[in-house]
Parts: structure tokens; C-alpha cells; sequence
């Protein structure tokens, strides 16, 4: 593996592809911490099996386990899934996994971006964070890849969503906050992101998900389905204070237009009733640090944008809420050419993220 300095993902003739296009495989971290995983993980450790299994009826899943877990993992996972030893401080493979990038050849190279989970010492989520930091470049080693290095700029894989042909969706909420770069301008942060994702085109949305503990990620509110075209976590109830968090984003993505001069195709995907912590889920986490993770009557950050697209299906997050079903047949109608796989997440959720937050693609 090769760590490239002196040069930058556009200048070389890579950029990074939609998630719709092809798949080489997808990489996943065996969940560990007991701050995050309540009741010592074992339930969120059979979702992730779950997930990792509907996405490896498609394409090569590879799972991160840490020493104490290698072997759990190996019981758990079927004999096609690889699981290779590899420590991290969680499992949120997204944000620090490397960001893929690719050339016209088919040549994949990683970025690797600094990452401070999710807000350094300003408003970060836990600490240290030194293994997590690690990860891009441990991974490009594994699977022989080389890494652009850009550790001095934080960034997380589920702030930024991209259509593969020169667009970028973020949010001002997460790429402005003063726990990421606050040193730099919104215009050097999008500079960054056109040089490393090599876009022309930025689309800022002003916020994500209410009470979203990643400053409002882009992945769990918007994502490119096709070129051109996006989904949005909607709501029709007006007395949600998402409602006009959501509609503002609306506006945002009405207004815009992408990197081809396309105005974007806008589908609304429903959002599931407010997610709320019980006592009990509280009782079965660690605290981190000095404090409770939790408390009991906290809002989570539930949406169904939060899913996967795997070579031959769609992963979609599951809540026991009738909206479940009104979600799976918005994707069913957008991906008529995938498979709709709903897998009920709360255990997931109840850590932080979702779906899209625990997997990262690797192209074709």
C-alpha cells in the first residue's frame, strides 16, 4: 500500500461512484462496546449478523472483529462472510472505513479522512478514538488498495452522499460545526470535498435528522437513488419539530440544481413515529465517561433513509411501525431491480446509527 500525499483523488482521474453502481463488496465491524450496545451487545450483534448476511446474497462482506470478538464473530457470521482481527474503538464502519475512490481503468484507491468521532473534544461521542483513526489505512493494506492521505481535514462517510457523476449532498448542521474544521470556510471544506470526491457540485443542505448525535448527517435524511434523483425522511405531521427541519431541506433540494444541470427528482420517504428510549434500554448501557449515554424518553434519530444498496437488494432499516411497510414500497418503486430487505433495527439504533452508519461500500 501506497499513502499519497503529493496529490489528490481529481488530480489523478478517480472519483468516487454512486453507492447504485457496482459493488466489488462491503465492509462491516463487529459491534463490542457496552456504552453503546446495550445489555453487553448481544442483541445488536444478531442484527448485524442479519444485515451482513441479506448483503452478502449479493456481494463479498467483509467483518472486522476485535480480539475479544474474533471468535464470537466467526460462530455467528456463515462461512462466506470473511472476518479478519482488526481493532477499533466501535462499529460504525461508514464514518471511518475509507472512502473509496476510482479511476476509468477500474483502479480503487481509499481516502482516508481524520476522523474525531463525530467531534473531537469540542462535542465528541466518546474518547480516544486513536484505533477508529486507524481503520482507512489498515484497510487499504488489507485488501492491497492505496490511500490518499487527509487526516488533516475530519470528515465522516455518512456526511456525504454523492450521485458518481460530479454532485455531493452534505449538511451545514455536521460539515460546519465547530467540532469538525472549525478553522476552515465553507468554501475550503467544499474545496476539499471537489478535490477529494473530485465533484464540481455541492448541495448544502441546512440540517439532518432531529437529534441526530452526528450534528445531522446527510445519510439518515437524503440520499441519491439514481442520477438525479433523491430520497428525503418526510413527515405530515406538523407539530413534529422535524417537520420543519425536513421541509426546509425540501426547499433546499427544490431550488438546486445538480453537477449536469438537472433539477432532482425529489421522493418522499416516510418517517416512522418518534423512537424513544425505555428505562430498561437505559439500564443496559455503560456509561461513557462521567455520564449516562441515554436517558429514558430520549429521542432517537430513527429514519428509513438510512439503508444500504447492495449489488442486488436494498437493506432498509425496520422500526415495528406501519410505516415500515409504506417505506418498503417507496424503494420497491425506485429500485424495481432489487431486492427489498427490511430488518428491524432497533438494537442498532439504540447505539446511534443505523444501517448505512455500520456498512461501506467497496466499488467494482
Amino acid at each position: 500500500m501506497k499513502i499519497i500525499r503529493n496529490s489528490t483523488p481529481a488530480a489523478d482521474g478517480f472519483r468516487m461512484p454512486a453507492e447504485f453502481e457496482g459493488h466489488e463488496g462491503c465492509i462491516m465491524i463487529f459491534p463490542e462496546r457496552s456504552d453503546s450496545w446495550q445489555y453487553g451487545g448481544y442483541a445488536a450483534r444478531k442484527a448485524f449478523v442479519q444485515i451482513a448476511e441479506a448483503i452478502a446474497k449479493s456481494e463479498k462482506v467483509t467483518v472486522c472483529a476485535g480480539g475479544r470478538q474474533y471468535d464470537q464473530a466467526r460462530s455467528m457470521l456463515p462461512d462466506q462472510i470473511r472476518v479478519v482481527e482488526m481493532s477499533s474503538n466501535d462499529a460504525w464502519a461508514r464514518d471511518y472505513a475509507p472512502t473509496f475512490v476510482k479511476n476509468d481503468a477500474g483502479v480503487i484507491r481509499g481516502v482516508d479522512w481524520g476522523f474525531n468521532a463525530w467531534g473531537g473534544l469540542y462535542d465528541g461521542l466518546y474518547f480516544p478514538w486513536d484505533k477508529d483513526n486507524q481503520m482507512a489505512r489498515k484497510l487499504c493494506d488489507l485488501m492491497d488498495r492505496d490511500i490518499y492521505d487527509k487526516r488533516d481535514f475530519i470528515l465522516e462517510g455518512g456526511s456525504i452522499h454523492v450521485d458518481g457523476e460530479g454532485t455531493c449532498i452534505v449538511t451545514e448542521s455536521c460539515l460546519l460545526g465547530k467540532g469538525r474544521n472549525p478553522e476552515l470556510s465553507r468554501e475550503q471544506i467544499q474545496e476539499n470535498l471537489q478535490k477529494y470526491l473530485n465533484v464540481s457540485k455541492v448541495i448544502w443542505l441546512p440540517c439532518g435528522i432531529y437529534n441526530d448525535e452526528t450534528d445531522g448527517h446527510v445519510d439518515n435524511i437524503c440520499a441519491f437513488t439514481a442520477p438525479g434523483e433523491v430520497v428525503l425522511a418526510w413527515t405530515e405531521d406538523r407539530e413534529d419539530v422535524q417537520y420543519a427541519m425536513s421541509g426546509a431541506c425540501l426547499n433546499c433540494l427544490e431550488e438546486a440544481v445538480d453537477a449536469r444541470g438537472r433539477k432532482l427528482r425529489i421522493h418522499k420517504l416516510p418517517l416512522p413515529k418518534p423512537v424513544t428510549v425505555t428505562e430498561e434500554e437505559c439500564e443496559g448501557l455503560d456509561c461513557c465517561g462521567d455520564g449516562p449515554v441515554r436517558t429514558p424518553g430520549e429521542r432517537l434519530a430513527a429514519s428509513y433513509v438510512n439503508f444500504y444498496i447492495a449489488n442486488g437488494s436494498i437493506v432498509v432499516p425496520g422500526f415495528g411501525d406501519p410505516a415500515d411497510e409504506e417505506a418498503k414500497a417507496v424503494l420497491g418503486e425506485l429500485f424495481p431491480d432489487r431486492e427489498i430487505i427490511q430488518i428491524y433495527t432497533r438494537d442498532i439504533l439504540i447505539g446511534g446509527g443505523n444501517i448505512h452508519c455500520i456498512t461501506q461500500q467497496i466499488p467494482k
